[in-house]
């Protein structure tokens, strides 16, 4: 990993279609229960079509993703931002660029830009994150 030039993009990661059931697992790991999420006729009464996913399965899949390809230790800073909801049946593909890369004498440090879209091309959500290689890996 710390052969990474700015402008490479680590292979996607796609998963889906998205279940209710995915919702109200994360749901019940989170301890997050918001109706809004398992029950249609809750969403639909908030104005929505029906349940949708919950933002924060998405960001924590690839935050997962980032730790397992990096090394847990090795994240330094993440956050993300939410553009529009995911649905039963998005399939959703997880996109992590090298945006900035310098080293010092021990390390060599990654800021990359982070997307997940739906399958639609549309983003779910963005972010950026900051990733430390020691120099000897």
């Amino acid at each position: 990993m710390s052969r990474l030039a700015v402008g490479e993009q680590l292979p996607l990661l796609e998963e889906g279609p998205l279940t209710r059931t995915d919702f109200v697992r994360y749901q019940g790991a989170s301890g997050d229960m918001n109706a809004i999420h398992h029950d249609d006729e809750l969403a639909r009464s908030h104005g929505f079509p029906g349940v949708f996913a919950v933002g924060m399965r998405q960001a924590g899949v690839l935050a997962s993703y980032l730790a397992d390809t990096f090394g847990p230790d090795c994240i330094r800073e993440f956050s993300v931002r939410f553009e529009e909801q995911a649905w039963p049946g998005d399939i959703i593909t997880y996109q992590v660029t090298v945006a900035t890369r310098y080293s010092t004498v021990d390390s060599t440090f990654f800021e990359l830009d982070l997307l997940a879209t739906r399958q639609s091309g549309s983003p779910h959500l963005t972010g950026n994150a900051k990733v430390c290689m020691a120099a000897n890996k």
